[in-house]
This record gives structure tokens, sequence and C-alpha cells, in this order.
């Protein structure tokens, strides 16, 4: 297995990326604003320069409002002055005050995330979901108007069918506007299906960048669950529930035998399988900053072909 290379680009950002993406979608929830930036300065000092947030991070905890996790990051970002040496990733589309993709509801949605982020431009921003009653059409056209007015310097695609994904590239280059320079899809060793069948392919067409979500499966992937007992008083239990089965836990027993074999991490070992699958970063993230070790390392864990063969076929129950 050849080693993946030690950053990666993003079209129409000039700065390399570090092959681990940060999530942010902890900050402010499973982390108050202390714990967060404790994570962030651990992820900074150990190289890792792309965070990824979004709007509406975390509307769904009672109290919240949406914008907690921007908030957070923006006061980060304010009290470290480091924003331009960092790539940051945003979202719009699902906030409870600016729902779709209409261009109204998006050049207001993204004035008030610049505002949160105490930032002047996104480098990344995503189209957190379809809006199927906006025209592919009208949505190029918005984000378009976005890049050129410098706010926002690239493009992503995220919940989209594959359908409307492929339109939205297919317009964007037949006008000669902003093409999607990356997307968004969920995949992880026990969700590999949809990615595998039908975005992969869109992504190498497009010589878009591949950041997946949901890279551990909700902690799932972390070895820390191995029956469906050890959910109990998870802050993610729900999520990470529908992955406990027999099939899923032989995944699990698989990774842990690789990870053993390393010397590693279980979480490190599932995001090293991301990259050896050919994702440009996986998207990751951690409540406190002593989880985050696990997750650095995994650029720097080169598993061998049998490594990733053997974690394909405890996966291929969900391939």
């Amino acid at each position: 297995m050849a080693a993946h290379t030690p950053s990666a680009r993003i079209r129409g950002i000039d700065q390399e990326i570090f092959p681990l993406n940060l999530g942010g979608n902890t900050f402010g929830w499973t982390s108050d604003e202390q714990e967060s930036f404790d994570v962030l300065d651990a992820f900074t000092a150990a190289g890792g320069n792309f965070v990824d947030t979004a709007d509406v991070y975390s509307a769904w905890v009672p109290g919240h409002t949406g914008g907690e996790s921007e908030t957070v990051l923006g006061n980060w970002l304010a009290a470290r002055g480091t924003r331009d040496s960092l790539v940051i990733a945003t979202k719009v589309g699902a906030h409870p005050e600016f729902k779709g993709l209409s261009r109204e509801t998006v050049n207001a949605a993204l004035d008030a995330s610049l505002d949160r982020l105490q930032t002047g431009y996104v480098d990344l921003y995503y189209a957190h979901y379809d809006d199927e009653d906006t025209p592919v059409e009208q949505q190029v056209e918005t984000f378009h108007e976005l890049v050129d007015s410098g706010r926002v310097h690239a493009v992503g695609l995220s919940n989209y069918s594959p359908q409307r994904m492929r339109e939205f590239f297919t317009v964007a280059r037949e006008r000669g506007m902003a093409v999607p320079a990356a997307i968004q899809p969920q995949y992880n060793l026990v969700h590999r299906r949809e990615f595998e069948r039908d975005y992969a392919a869109i992504a190498r067409e497009h010589d878009a960048a591949v950041f997946p979500y949901f890279a551990l499966a909700s902690g799932f992937l972390t070895g820390k669950y191995r029956t469906a007992e050890d959910l109990e008083g998870a802050a993610r239990e729900q999520m990470a529930r529908e992955y406990v089965s027999p099939e899923g836990l032989a995944v699990v027993e698989e990774l842990v035998s690789v990870a053993d074999r390393h010397r590693a991490e279980p979480a490190t070992v599932a995001l090293a399988w991301l990259l050896a699958k050919g994702v440009t970063t996986p998207i990751a993230s951690a409540s406190s900053a002593s989880q985050l070790t696990s997750l650095v390392a995994a650029p720097a864990l080169h598993l061998s072909a049998d490594d990733v063969a053997a974690l394909d076929r405890a996966s291929q129950p969900f391939a």
C-alpha cells in the first residue's frame, strides 16, 4: 500500500491542509469553551490547521439556538490571532433561522456565520443539505456570487443525492461558475456502500476533495464499544447504537486486532484506513485534548496492503 501524502490541498485555497480535519460539532456542546480552546490549542500544536463546523451546531441541544460552535471557534480565533494560518470550513442550510438555500437565506446565513467566527471570509463553505425547493441552477449562481465577493474561497457539497450533486457540478462547469472543490459524504468502515457506489466516482470525475463525516461512526470505531452495554451513558449513545450488530462488532474486533499489531489505537487505524482508501482528509472530533492523540496519529500510520484487505473483508457487509 503506497503511503498517503503528508498534506493535501483544496482547489481554490492556496494553503496546504493537515490530513486530519478537526470536527467542531463538540464545541459548546460536549466541550465547554475552555475545553474547546484546549482541543484547538492541542490540534494546532500537533500541526493541524483545518477545522470544520456548521452554523447549525449545536441547535439540537435543549436551550441552544445554533451557532454555538462557530461562536466558540470565533472566540478562539480572536484570542489566538491565528486566522490566516488556518483553513476554516462551515456550512449553510440547516440553521433554525436560515433553512434552505435560497439566495437571500444563504447570504443572511453567511453574514451571521462571519460575525460569529469573527472573520471576513470562510475558506470552504458547504451547502449542508440540498434544498429541493431551490433549483440547482439558482444554487450554483448563489454560491458563485459568494466566491466572487471574496467572502467564500471555495464551495463544498454535503448530503445531496448523487443525481443532484452531479447536476450541481455539471451546471457550474457549463456556466463557468464556481465548481465545488469538495464533497462531505458519510463514510467509514461500517458505512461504505453509498460513498463507494455513488459518490467516489463523482469526486474523481470532478477532481473534488473528499472529507468524510462520521469517520469514527459516532465513536463506535474507537474500540471502546464492544457490546451494547458499553454504550450506556455515552453522549452519543443513540447515534452509535445503530452500528451495534454482529457485523458491526466484527469490524471492531478486526480493528482492534490491526491496532494491536501496530501498537496503535483503534481510532487511529479507522482514520488511517480512510486515508489508505484515498479520501483527502477524514473529519474527527474530540471533546478533550487527551482524545486528540489517537486522531492526529492517523496520518503517520501506514497500513500494509494486508491490513487494509483485512479491514475491507471485515467491513464487506457494509459495502
